[in-house]
């Protein structure tokens, strides 16, 4: 009798603690759930923070402003049949000019695509767009799909490689339409990281839309990057959302979506560029790009910078060797697209854009 009461005992102990257990972990997925809609609300929140401090560091003579476009329907939706399920897709660009520009006249028009997996534009290109733009280039900036500042939804629509290429086409093929003053026969790409990828494959896929092309450190092979980038990487490509496969299940659809593979298409000139020491894009996979440049017949420029400091932002950073650089990349652009100015020196870009 007493062993079964004991048994009766400890069976209801255990149900209450399993109960408290099961009703803990529901709680514990709960406020994960809730977590993550805050970091899409934070995420939101500096991005417009970013917007207004960009837009006051620029100052009252540059032409700021952020439009709504759309791009291709989304390449994956959880239902296909819902109600707007193939809508174009809406995104976000910026617009930037010197506001003493004559509108009869027409200027090189530079679509400045962002890198990151889920980055976005923001004042971190501050110096580079005040340059860009004291040369007399129009700049759009597209917040392509899966941009970080947007909410979930846009969040979870990134396309790597994808229609986030179409995005930063549409801006280019928006300002055409829209802006008088833009010259269609003078437009160029520019991108580092993610951002070069884009403007690699866009410069492939369009070459009578963009005249030239500048990559820096470009993402350009997404299976050599699965192999050394680790599981962490990875799981942002097989989430669901994305392409939800590995590149080991899929491996034609991680090809489709790098540079490397699609060489052949190349028609325009593009600048490459690549640092040794590069913590991020591995040199490696940009030589890659490069011999396969190469082995296609393909004209193209290239430059490999030995363990220049600054790693995978060597060119972007305010350094001397820097700015340096980006007088190679100015000059480069300069030869297709014909800007009133060019910052050819270091000694200009201080004086025009740090002095001032």
């Amino acid at each position: 009798m007493k062993k079964s009461c004991m048994i009766l005992f400890l069976t209801f102990i255990s149900n209450i603690f399993f109960a408290q257990a099961n009703e803990y972990e529901k709680r514990i997925l709960e406020l994960k759930k809730e977590n993550e809609k805050l970091k899409y609300r934070i995420d939101i929140l500096e991005k417009k923070t970013d917007d207004v401090y960009l837009k006051l560091q620029l100052g009252d003579k540059i032409f700021f402003d952020k439009l709504i476009l759309t791009g291709p329907p989304k390449w994956k939706v959880k239902n296909p049949t819902e109600q707007g399920a193939n809508n174009p897709l809406k995104f976000w660009s910026y617009i930037f000019f010197k506001k003493d520009i004559d509108i009869n006249k027409r200027y090189p028009l530079i679509i400045f695509v962002h890198g990151g997996v889920h980055g976005n534009f923001s004042s971190y290109y501050f110096h580079i767009l005040k340059e860009l733009l004291y040369q007399g280039y129009i700049v759009a900036a597209p917040e392509y799909r899966g941009s970080t500042g947007y909410g979930e939804e846009f969040y979870k629509s990134i396309d790597y490689g994808g229609r986030e290429i179409e995005d930063a086409v549409e801006t280019a093929k928006y300002m055409i339409e829209n802006y008088s003053f833009v010259d269609e026969d003078r437009i160029g790409i520019i991108g580092w990281s993610h951002g070069g990828l884009i403007a690699l494959m866009a410069s492939f896929n369009y070459p009578d839309l963009f005249k030239c092309c500048f990559a820096g450190v470009p993402v350009s092979d997404l299976i050599a990057r699965m192999g050394y980038k680790g599981d962490s990487y990875e799981r942002y490509f097989d989430a669901e959302y994305h392409i939800g496969k590995t590149a080991e299940e899929d491996i034609e659809e991680y090809k489709r979506r790098s540079p490397v593979y699609n060489v052949e298409k190349a028609k325009i000139p593009i600048l490459i560029h690549t640092n040794t020491n590069d913590e991020d894009v591995n040199y490696i996979e940009v030589y890659h790009l490069i011999n396969a440049l190469k082995a296609a017949n393909k004209k193209f420029e290239y430059q490999v910078y030995e363990n220049y400091p600054g790693g995978h932002a060597f060119d972007r950073i305010d350094l001397k060797k820097a700015k340096e650089i980006r007088t190679n990349i100015y000059k480069f652009l300069s030869k297709y697209l014909k800007p009133e100015k060019v910052l050819d020196n270091v000694k200009k870009i201080n004086e025009e854009i740090y002095y001032k």
